[in-house]
């Protein structure tokens, strides 16, 4: 008894201790303290976009590369390009025509990849502070000059690695479902009623041609954001952009997608047999695009339902009713429409008609 109230005396103390010297450094310690991350913006005359936020505690620079574009702006019979294009990007430029993970891993960069959704491309890697040079050459030469460095041979290989990577996608449990929500979400010839990774034909179809209309058309310095985090000077920055983007063609204007959200006016219901070990349910509703207000308060009601065991969903079907192993509910942001998902997965040998009825209640 005497050591318990000698232990609650002493985290008593550590407790005033810790709350005197925030208020002493002028923290904010209530939940309504706002994070700021200050940062300096720049707009080239060829268009790029251009932001620097400077991190001193460690010597290393995290660069980004954003483009404008992604899987939405592919054209019937294309589908995939956009991530197609992507693996491309890795695979040399006209000055350095070599494998472009190799380069910089020698200078020691590390997190260094691409991805690409419905609505952009990105670049990225991290590099010690003494290596921003190299790593912004690179990515300037891959921005201004590529097409030079690609040959039908560097893109069927990549045709290749990306229809493999489609393989194994689609070989993970619950995997078939993302092509059947997308494609029954959206009406025929909306930009979001096909899957990023496309289909096996139309990466078969995609053609040396494909690859310099999309280059051309969208990979242009205005159609870019470039973001420098890190151990670094902003003056230095803008001016070592300035030395290695400044020639980089703008690009032709890129035609903006309007908004279009695609509200239904039935429900649409399909049921699919796969080889998983347990049913699930999923429920998905066509929401407002990114940015939107509503958008935001759906995000906060899918918390509500599923944040957490104390949620109203994961309470419901996973404690109370004990039908289901796991809920989720949450927001796929989209630039032109959004998607407000539920998914319960159904304890085995309960019925998801029941988990369903729980869910609507």
């Amino acid at each position: 008894m005497f050591k318990s109230k000698r232990l609650l005396f002493l985290w008593l103390l550590v407790f005033a201790w810790l709350s005197s010297s925030l208020a002493g450094t002028g923290l904010d310690t209530g939940d309504d303290a706002e994070i700021e991350i200050p940062y300096t913006k720049f707009v080239l005359d060829n268009g790029l976009t251009l932001i620097v936020h400077e991190d001193h505690k460690a010597p290393i620079v995290a660069v980004n590369v954003w483009y404008h574009v992604g899987s939405k702006n592919e054209k019937p019979g294309r589908t995939g390009f956009a991530h197609l294009f992507e693996h491309l990007m890795f695979n040399g430029s006209e000055n350095f025509n070599d494998d472009y993970f190799q380069a910089l891993e020698r200078v020691g960069a590390t997190d260094m990849n691409g991805t690409t959704n419905r609505d952009r491309t990105n670049y990225f890697q991290n590099v010690p502070t003494s290596a921003l040079d190299l790593a912004l050459w690179m990515e300037s030469d891959r921005m201004g000059h590529l097409l030079g460095a690609i040959d039908q041979a560097k893109l069927d290989e990549q045709r290749g690695v990306v229809q493999n990577e489609k393989r194994q996608g689609e070989n993970q449990p619950y995997a078939k479902v993302r092509t059947i929500l997308t494609e029954n979400s959206y009406p025929k010839g909306h930009p979001y009623s096909w899957t990023t990774i496309g289909s096996m034909e139309d990466l078969n179809a995609a053609s040396l041609d494909d690859v310099k209309e999309w280059f051309k058309g969208y990979y242009g310095a205005a159609n870019a954001v470039l973001v420098i985090a890190g151990d670094v000077n902003t003056e230095e920055v803008k001016q070592k952009v300035q030395k290695y983007f400044g020639d980089v063609p703008s690009g032709p204007p890129v035609s903006k997608v309007d908004t279009w959200i695609a509200k239904r006016s039935e429900t649409r219901r399909v049921i699919t047999q796969d080889r998983v070990p347990q049913a699930r349910l999923y429920k998905s509703w066509n929401v407002p695009e990114w940015g939107a207000e509503d958008l935001d308060y759906l995000d906060l009601v899918s918390d509500v339902l599923s944040s957490g065991k104390t949620s109203r969903l994961y309470k419901r079907l996973v404690y109370d009713d004990q039908i289901a192993t796991d809920v989720a509910a949450f927001i796929v942001p989209g630039e032109i429409g959004s998607n407000f998902r539920i998914q319960a997965t159904a304890r085995p040998g309960e019925d998801l008609a029941k988990i369903e009825k729980a869910v609507d209640e």
